[in-house]
């Protein structure tokens, strides 16, 4: 079958698509260089909604491809993007739809067949990266002669991965024989595993993704003059010879060590990549991207695909659209912040509030000093982001200005939403929210960080309950994106629209809680550690559990999650649930134990290597039955779905794709398993522990 049949028959199938068309254009070069024929990418929409590439626009790109190449007074093609986008890949709304493998290799097909052109149509081409360059949009960049790259371009990257496919394209042959294995293993399997890392356009260029850095004010104009002076002889392209030894073969293994650590063999995508890049030394262009198109049509047909776009689906749609929020246009505005609380976490929330909000932001705590600390603490992680060229001069000055500190609370007396984050100690956060009632607004948010307690119960005894609102960061809170608002039973609409447009302010991705014990995240985590330590406790190893849970491809191992929790903290929220619901939450008594005295981990860390402490191992008392890893997987298993099923009927969220989000993003579930509620799903746990799926079949699946 032609390419052209190719194109016509999976543009029969693609009724949805946002078609990104290639215009066209004769540009007269500089210093007598000849005619380029300049295509530019554009789907008619702004910049929020990027270009994407599905049938029928690569369909558009071929045409115009094979209208420069045939017309003899054109001397090279360039290719740009609409403003502050090049592509950013391909469109995979349809992916969901496609029923046989064979329409997925057709795919691939596709994609190289019309690329190519840019290196084997017999004319320089050059790709002028204006913007963002994501997956297939970088790709067309790579398969070009020359390449120029803006330095105000960000998001530039291969992230199939992370999605559970691979750079389909001709990324993973290109790429190595481009930069070298050791940069392509980077760009291609560790920034993707690393929660999608992008390159900005100056990384790039240093790598060898692009020839030339050009400023973004006439970066178009300059890209043309750069292009003439290349055609023309008076700029000569440079690149670095690639290692073709032993250095290649040690990045793949290098790049295999950190799957195995990501994904613990539970998803195949980078594993594929990696062959792909090993054998990129040896092949050739028809064999590499052939190579491709079988290893694309695999993962398109994969269940770890439908999980990833399921996955990817509810972070960048049902996460800026929150189930249940009230109306935005109730939201209060909110031009002063109150923190009360100078210690670690307060010190985050004050940093977060003043760079997004940028407002006046005041700390309190009991004595000078805590205050002095807490606000030295801000100040010098502003330092620290204009060290790293994240912010200039003049915002760092901004920003300290903003944050301030005062041990008395009448500096509240002006701020529009004050937040506590103190101890987790009930009768002191209904203390706290007493006293700041005599000194704010009556309109003024009370919110509170508690990661477990009753907001309800902190809020009853108060003159206006109505704007008490519950707001759940997670740590470190300038890393994870979740933010859990809760709602108590008395909190008004405009308090919770306020609390939502803060959060969207804050750049967090929101969902609305019903205020049950430990709300969602810390729920789960805490039955799911609960139900390890209890197998630890019967006489299972504490290594043995942690490797058992690892084949989840979980982000870390339950007993090394207990430390970056903190075990007091974990104890804390476990004697909580079990006051709750103590049929379900035990607490572990050795973890009570190793809370007394004093350890912070159960493990050392010898040549960065967990060992069980043997002072840990003293105070412990085990039984004599201990679970295979089967056995535990399953058990843990089943109890999240348990509880899941429970939240649901409780209505702790609207739907079970607010459990997902919630685990995607504030306890690192994997993407590649698509969220928990179709992990159970597709393993058959949640029919068999409950009676019925949590997500109709089709959702996140090939069922």
């Amino acid at each position: 079958m032609s390419l052209q049949d190719l194109i016509d028959s999976a543009s029969a199938l693609s009724t949805d698509e946002v078609v990104t068309l290639a215009h066209s254009r004769d540009v007269v070069l500089p210093n007598k260089a000849g005619t380029m024929a300049l295509i530019t990418l554009d789907n008619g929409h702004d910049h929020t909604k990027p270009n994407t590439f599905g049938p029928k626009g690569l369909g558009s790109l071929n045409e115009a491809i094979d209208a420069a190449l045939a017309r003899d007074e054109i001397v090279a093609i360039g290719v740009t993007g609409k403003p502050f986008i090049l592509a950013a890949g391909a469109d995979l709304t349809g992916v969901p739809k496609l029923t046989d493998r064979e329409q997925a290799l057709a795919l691939g097909k596709i994609g190289h067949g019309v690329l190519r052109k840019l290196v084997d149509g017999g004319k320089p081409s050059f790709a002028f990266v204006n913007g963002v360059a994501l997956g297939g949009g970088l790709e067309v960049a790579l398969h070009a002669t020359y390449r120029t790259v803006s330095v105000a371009a960000g998001m530039l990257s291969t992230p199939e991965v992370f999605l559970g496919l691979i750079p389909g394209w001709g990324g993973n042959f290109l790429l190595p024989n481009l930069i070298g294995a050791d940069n392509a293993v980077k760009v291609v399997v560790e920034n993707a595993l690393n929660q999608n890392k992008m390159l900005s356009g100056p990384e790039a260029v240093k790598l060898g993704i692009g020839d030339v850095l050009l400023e973004s004010a006439d970066f178009l104009e300059q890209s043309l003059i750069w292009a003439s002076k290349v055609l023309t002889g008076e700029v000569t392209v440079q690149r670095a010879e690639i290692d073709r030894g032993d250095a290649w073969d040690a990045a793949v293994a290098r790049g295999k060590s950190f799957a195995d650590v990501k994904v613990s063999g539970a998803a195949p995508a980078p594993y594929r990549a990696l062959d792909l890049i090993a054998a990129a030394r040896d092949n050739d262009r028809d064999r590499g991207f052939a190579a491709e198109d079988e290893a694309l049509a695999d993962l398109i047909m994969s269940e770890e695909l439908r999980s990833g776009l399921y996955a990817f689906d509810l972070v960048n749609k049902r996460a800026k659209r929150p189930a249940g929020a009230p109306d935005k246009s109730l939201a209060r505005p909110v031009s002063k912040v109150g923190v009360v609380g100078a210690g670690l976490m307060a010190g985050q929330l004050a940093l977060l509030f003043a760079r997004r909000l940028e407002v006046p932001v005041v700390l309190t705590d009991l004595d000078q000093e805590r205050v002095d600390r807490g606000v030295g603490y801000v100040h010098g992680e502003i330092d620290k982001l204009l060290g790293k060229g994240r912010i200039r001069a003049d915002k760092a000055n901004q920003l300290k200005a903003l944050v301030t500190g005062s041990v008395d609370m009448g500096a509240f007396a002006d701020a529009d939403f004050v937040i506590e984050a103190v101890f987790e100690e009930l009768q002191l956060k209904k203390t706290i929210f007493a006293d700041l009632e005599k000194i704010v607004r009556p309109d003024a948010i009370l919110a509170t960080n508690t990661s477990s307690l009753s907001v309800t119960e902190m809020a009853a005894d108060l003159e206006h309950p109505e704007r008490v609102v519950g707001f759940h960061f997670f740590n470190p809170v300038a890393v994870l994106p979740l933010l859990e608002i809760i709602r108590a039973d008395r909190t008004d609409d405009a308090s919770l629209a306020t609390a939502f447009a803060v959060g969207k302010t804050l750049k967090k991705s929101c969902v609305l809680v019903k205020d049950a014990p430990a709300f969602v995240v810390n729920r789960l985590l805490t039955r799911f550690l609960g139900e390890v330590s209890a197998a630890v406790d019967e006489g299972t190893p504490i290594l043995e559990a942690d490797k058992a849970l690892s084949a989840l491809g979980l982000p870390m191992p339950p007993f090394v999650l207990l430390q970056l929790v903190g075990l007091p903290v974990a104890l804390h929220v476990a004697e909580t649930m079990n006051r709750a619901y103590p049929e379900r939450f035990a607490v572990s008594e050795n973890l009570a134990k190793v809370v007394a005295a004093g350890k912070s981990s159960f493990y050392i860390w010898p040549e960065g290597k967990p060992v069980v402490d043997p002072e840990v191992e003293a105070l412990v008392t085990v039984g004599d039955k201990p679970s295979t890893a089967d056995e535990l997987r399953t058990r843990v298993l089943t109890a999240l779905s348990e509880e899941i099923r429970i939240m649901l009927d409780e209505g702790v969220v609207a739907e079970a794709q607010d459990i997902d989000l919630c685990l995607l993003l504030g306890a690192g579930w994997p993407f590649h398993l698509g969220g928990i509620t179709p992990y159970l799903d597709r393993s058959g746990i949640a029919e068999k522990v409950n009676g019925s799926r949590f997500l109709p079949k089709g959702v996140a699946s090939l069922a």
